[in-house]
């Protein structure tokens, strides 16, 4: 008992070590993405709203060439890129893929032109089918996590039973190769690498090197005594406990739920609600090979998996709201975003779940206990609850490929600044990418002082795509400044501005400039 307690104690001091994780975003460039500069910059720096630690940045410049020669540093929420003597003119792109500190990637591109604008363009996305990987690995962790641990822990604790364990003996393997291979794809994932560099030591490293990687180990050491536990001896109830516990740990380690603020509720809520899963989730199987056994042996194990289900869904349902408040921040981020969309649909099938779990408690158990003829149809409901927890599983592992939308920052504006000896226009578009723009301008004269304006017209035109002038009237804001809202821009491009202010009957101030408006 004393290396049982050790080994509890182990995963209790690993499980809770770690610090403050959340999701990183990029709060600001300088210089600003899509700049027109005279000469080249020093370096380029990007601020997060975290620390992040930098994992693959790129440098292509004017003449489309990729540099090597661009020194990465970093301090705190800011990494700063060096730019190499002597770049050519034309556009550059740093290209950025940083580690947050909940252990995910975040990745982009900024551009700046130096001169005249190229057609330098960011790098292609391409995963080379490295997210299906990742996403299938999730699953498989899944298994072993929630049908494997939890499937011995329901045996050794519920049913004293090991009718049924087979299945979480093979969730188990599942889970174990699983929870290996997402190390290593995490890594590739990190540094923007191929599958083929997976046989590399640098995957693995900068893997380790995040939250998952010791959230990993716990799940690893979990599953790999939910086995032993399997083998029997005076030994495995307590193993199996241990590894029950160590389901929740490993999630409240990583990962976008179990990071976010205030961590004093979101970590014990992950903690709990991947316990609950767990339980329910890992009971499924055992018990639809138990309903098929006489019925003395199967109706005691029914009724008393039944009587602990109803506290335990109540501490899903809870822990689960509180989770989803936390993470989405509005209810319209549930059909405003990917997450939300993810979530619906999971909170669909657990509503589909719900209902065959109260048909289950409420009307198919009893009948049990009347009828040996009623568990053919019991056995029907919990194979479909397994079906249900499966696509909620599959459903779920997508999470990992977007963020919450608590994490999402406002795009920065794109900022145009016109200066001349006369005047001097500040021009804010937003968000600066093809579609639908804002325009805040702000009029001074060449002195910095406030410029008054009877009129104000904005003119735009994208001759490269054959987009004629056109014209709109800017309305005076009561902040003193003039706005000119929803203006249709279809194409990304160097578009061309032109601002005319009637300062009197008989004065007008016309300035022009062009801006690099981004891809949608």
């Amino acid at each position: 008992m004393r290396r049982l307690a050790a080994l509890a104690t182990m995963l209790l001091v690993v499980g809770f070590a770690t610090g403050a994780f959340a999701h990183a975003a990029l709060v600001a460039v300088e210089p600003a993405s899509g700049s027109r500069l005279a000469a080249a910059p020093k370096a380029v720096e990007l601020r997060f709203n975290e620390a992040v630690t930098p994992g693959a940045i790129r440098l292509i410049d004017g003449a489309g060439k990729a540099r090597d020669d661009a020194r990465v540093s970093a301090s705190g929420e800011t990494i700063s890129v060096a730019m190499p003597p002597e770049l050519p003119q034309g556009t550059a792109v740093v290209s950025y893929r940083v580690i947050s500190q909940d252990g995910h990637p975040v990745a982009g591109s900024v551009i700046f032109s130096i001169g005249m604008p190229t057609g330098t363009r960011p790098p292609a996305n391409t995963d080379n089918g490295l997210n299906v990987l990742i996403w299938l690995a999730r699953v498989g962790l899944y298994l072993g996590l929630f049908v494997g641990v939890g499937g011995v822990f329901f045996a050794r604790w519920v049913a004293w039973s090991m009718a049924g364990t087979t299945i979480a003996r093979v969730a188990l393997a599942i889970g174990l190769a699983s929870a290996v291979g997402s190390l290593g794809l995490l890594g590739l994932d990190l540094l923007g690498l191929p599958p083929a560099a997976l046989v590399t030591i640098a995957p693995w490293k900068v893997a380790f090197a995040t939250s998952a990687g010791p959230a990993m180990l716990v799940a690893i050491t979990a599953m790999l005594f939910a086995l032993i536990a399997l083998r029997g001896g005076w030994y495995a109830r307590a193993l199996a406990l241990i590894a029950f516990v160590g389901v929740g740990m490993s999630l409240a380690m990583t990962g976008h739920a179990a990071t976010a603020p205030p961590e004093a509720l979101t970590r014990p809520a992950i903690f709990l609600h991947g316990l609950s899963v767990a339980f329910w989730i890992g009971a499924l199987a055992p018990l639809a090979a138990l309903v098929s056994k006489p019925l003395a042996a199967a109706l005691p194990v029914v009724n008393r998996f039944s009587r602990l289900a109803v506290p335990v869904v109540g501490v899903l349902a809870f822990t689960g709201l509180a989770l989803a408040i936390v993470q989405l921040e509005r209810p319209s981020a549930l059909v405003e975003t990917r997450y939300g969309l993810i979530l619906s649909i999971k909170l669909g099938l657990v509503l589909a779940l719900l209902v065959l779990a109260t048909l289950n408690r409420f009307r198919l158990t009893p009948a049990l206990a009347g009828d040996h003829k009623a568990a053919p149809a019991l056995k029907r409901s919990i194979l479909l609850e397994c079906a249900i927890a499966l696509c909620i599983l599959a459903v779920v592992a997508g999470w990992r490929f977007t963020p919450p939308p608590r994490t999402i920052v406002p795009e920065t504006p794109l900022a145009i600044h016109i200066h001349t000896d006369k005047a001097m226009f500040q021009v804010l578009v937003s968000p600066g990418r093809a579609g639908v723009d804002d325009f805040v301008l702000q009029l001074m004269t060449g002195e910095a002082a406030p410029l008054a304006a009877k009129e104000v017209t904005l003119t735009l035109s994208l001759p490269e795509r054959g987009i004629e002038p056109m014209e709109r009237d800017a309305l005076f804001g009561p902040d003193g400044y003039w706005h000119v809202r929803k203006v249709a821009l279809p194409f990304a491009g160097r578009w061309h501005l032109r601002i005319d202010a009637l300062v009197s009957d008989f004065e007008k101030v016309t300035l022009e400039d062009e801006f690099e408006l981004a891809p949608l």
